[in-house]
């Protein structure tokens, strides 16, 4: 076992070397549903987006649903994205237990938007007065149970919907996804394949939705009373370009003041991630966590993101 798991990490952080010096394949622009890929939640971007076998906060229902069995407590998940040309996204989540029911519950609602556009044409270059909208929606439903004390297994059901002025066109989605403690201290591995599911068929054109495999490995490489500090890896292989890899770390101090760092390689424009964040008790409800992360999209600016979490 020590032998495989030692082979596994040196694949793993091999990965993102070979994601980053991968040329572009020419399925790029291929596939429809293109927010799905647009990463959830101030931790784990902060950490790089190596976070598939980490999913211990609410932001699991997109990277990897297994994570929410974890979650003892329920929890509420606010996140919000400032995107690259003023495109911004709002995520929410819920995550709860039934007494009936083993394992754990979540809903989710993600709204990419952005302000009106005018209407163009080649009689009016500076617009017609009119004005269109362009945005996305999805709404999910998930459930996860712990079959084991090391392994648990996860899925989500979503429906999805793009619009375009006058034209919208939606489809149905599943993700899933399994997290694996290994004993070996605290190496976890986590596992999950995101949006299978049915076509989005603009006018007389039809597109696949971009399915994306994530694999990843993580592990507390120092802990104390005091100090904390967790180290991920990841590698992912989306449909419509090449192979990529991410890279995270976390250091925690009293597990209330977090720094967070971390590398998405191969990626079109996002480059170095960081992030900070703070765990406080709530007067209202039980923990609460406020975190922010940015990251580097080259020409694009910087993307900016914004969660709050609530246990009660």
């Amino acid at each position: 076992m020590r032998r495989l798991i030692g082979v596994l990490l040196l694949v793993l952080l091999a990965m993102p070397g070979v994601a980053w010096g991968a040329k572009e394949f020419e399925k790029v622009g291929t596939m429809g549903g293109q927010f799905l890929k647009i990463p959830i939640g101030a931790r784990a971007t902060g950490m790089g987006g190596a976070f598939v076998s980490v999913a211990d906060d609410p932001s699991a229902i997109f990277w990897n649903p297994s994570g929410i069995a974890r979650l003892n407590e329920s929890a509420v998940s606010f996140n919000h994205l400032m995107w690259a040309a003023d495109v911004q996204m709002t995520q929410a989540s819920y995550i709860f237990h039934v007494g009936f029911l083993p394992g754990t519950l979540g809903i989710n609602a993600r709204s990419l938007y952005m302000d009106q556009q005018p209407v163009r044409d080649v009689f009016h270059p500076e617009g017609t007065g009119e004005f269109f909208d362009a945005g996305d929606v999805s709404f999910g439903v998930s459930y996860a149970r712990s079959l084991t004390d090391k392994f648990s297994a996860g899925f989500s059901v979503n429906y999805n919907r793009s619009g375009l002025a006058d034209f919208s066109s939606d489809s149905y989605t599943l993700d899933f996804g399994t997290l694996y403690t290994t004993g070996f201290r605290s190496l976890q591995i986590g596992m999950a394949i995101s949006n299978l599911g049915s076509d989005m068929r603009f006018v007389e054109r039809q597109v696949k939705m971009p399915t994306v495999f994530r694999v990843g490995v993580s592990m507390n490489v120092y802990r104390d009373e005091t100090h904390a500090f967790l180290s991920s890896a990841e590698f992912s292989h989306p449909p419509d370009n090449a192979e990529r890899g991410n890279w995270g770390a976390e250091y925690s101090f009293r597990d209330f003041f977090r720094l967070r760092g971390g590398y998405n390689f191969g990626y079109d424009s996002e480059g170095l991630a960081a992030g900070l964040g703070v765990k406080f008790p709530s007067s209202v409800t039980g923990d609460a966590a406020l975190d922010y992360s940015y990251t580097d999209m080259s020409t694009l600016g910087a993307a900016h993101r914004f969660s709050l979490n609530l246990e009660f």
